[in-house]
């Protein structure tokens, strides 16, 4: 098979996967749209559960109330096909890719799917009941807070971004010890600056308060310390044993 050739089958094989991702995207979008007004009410829940009694949210715009709990829906569906697509990913790289390689890569696609969906459950069950719990209390007398859907969505999307690619931060570390990029003792010696930066980060994508930004930046620092424990691990596991000289 000449290079051309080559590419070319490249390409169709490329094509193949990635219709068969946005095929496995529709349908579990298509399955979810029924119910995309429950998900959006168990996206909402933490907020609505802060309010006073009968507190609400609002719809500013004409067709919001249709498009918010579709694209809630649409990133339900997302998450669902996402060991589908990966595993897409994975079929189209895997045959370019010696045996150790696979065998180093495979935990490290499920363990950053399962982190990025962690980190998505810590801002729902812990974050976000704190974020929301300030700014209710802290309105001022007689105003009543009715935030539109629309904005709410995007504030919940950013806030599910940052936390999912901060519980990425170990396999990050673990690959770049892994391909080289970095050694043990330079991460370690970044510490302090690796500290800096998750609170600038937590200054940046969460809200005013103090108690939020600690907790996105504490656990970015936790799990940076986690990734240098596990790259070592790896590390030594990788280093071929030498064998003493026979007498």
């Amino acid at each position: 098979m000449t290079p051309t050739e080559n590419f070319i089958s490249h390409l169709i094989e490329l094509r193949s996967r990635l219709l068969r991702i946005v095929a496995g995207l529709i349908l579990s979008f298509l399955m979810l749209v029924p119910f995309a007004k429950n998900i959006y009410a168990l996206l909402a829940a933490p907020l609505l559960s802060k309010l006073p009694m009968g507190g609400q949210m609002i719809a500013t715009g004409v067709t919001t109330p249709f498009f918010v709990p579709m694209k809630v829906a649409m990133m339900a569906a997302f998450l669902i096909s996402l060991p589908h697509t990966l595993y897409q990913v994975w079929a189209f790289v895997a045959p370019g890719l010696y045996a150790h390689e696979k065998k180093f890569m495979i935990p490290m696609i499920i363990f950053s799917s399962v982190l990025f969906l962690l980190g998505m459950a810590f801002a729902y069950f812990l974050v976000f009941p704190v974020v929301f719990g300030f700014i209710v209390g802290t309105a001022p007398a007689g105003v009543a807070v009715m935030t539109d859907i629309g904005n709410y969505l995007d504030f919940v999307m950013t806030m599910f971004f940052a936390f999912g690619l901060a519980f990425e931060v170990p396999i990050a570390v673990v690959m770049a010890v892994r391909f080289g990029w970095v050694d043990i003792a330079a991460l370690k010696g970044m510490r302090g600056y690796v500290v800096v930066a998750a609170f600038v980060v937590g200054a940046i994508f969460t809200p005013p308060d103090i108690i939020s930004q600690f907790m996105l930046a504490v656990p970015m620092w936790l799990l940076y310390e986690l990734g240098i424990i596990v790259a070592k691990v790896t590390k030594k596991k990788a280093e071929p044993t030498i064998l003493p000289p026979a007498l």
